[in-house]
């Protein structure tokens, strides 16, 4: 038998975490937000916003993929889009009340998520991926 290929190993367990997440956002009640809206809600600043193009950088995605997200949300009510007040001619992306709920529910499930993984795992093993999975894509594990 020929053992699977480390892209292959990646993106089949990229795929069990993104139907993990979606399983306990729907458990949570979270029925109309996808796996992929996670990263809004994860790197938004919850109280003053954020320019899309920053959501863009923190989650490591193209600013294309983010403004389908916001825009997403927007249209479920999650988010809006608001003057930025340090430059008249941005916008920020805010979360509305419900987005609000959202968000936590949304951190709520990522962590346990990760907590069980760190314990399916061990604390030594876990953390011996998260290091190396960092280093593969070029960014500080801390």
């Amino acid at each position: 038998m020929i053992d699977a290929d480390l892209g292959r190993l990646l993106l089949e367990a990229h795929r069990t975490l993104v139907a993990e997440l979606a399983d306990a956002l729907e458990e949570r009640g979270v029925i109309d937000v996808r796996a992929g809206h996670a990263a809004v809600f994860l790197h938004i600043d919850r109280r003053s916003g954020t320019r899309l193009t920053e959501l863009a950088r923190r989650a490591r995605i193209s600013k294309q993929g983010m403004m389908l997200a916001v825009d997403e949300l927007e249209t479920r009510g999650y988010v809006r889009r608001a003057s930025d007040p340090t430059d008249a001619r941005a916008k920020v992306v805010k979360l509305t009340a419900r987005g609000r709920m959202v968000a936590t529910e949304c951190r709520r499930a990522v962590q346990a998520l990760e907590t069980r993984t760190r314990r399916a795992l061990g604390e030594r093993r876990y953390d011996g991926l998260r290091d190396a999975l960092a280093d593969l894509i070029g960014e500080d594990p801390g």
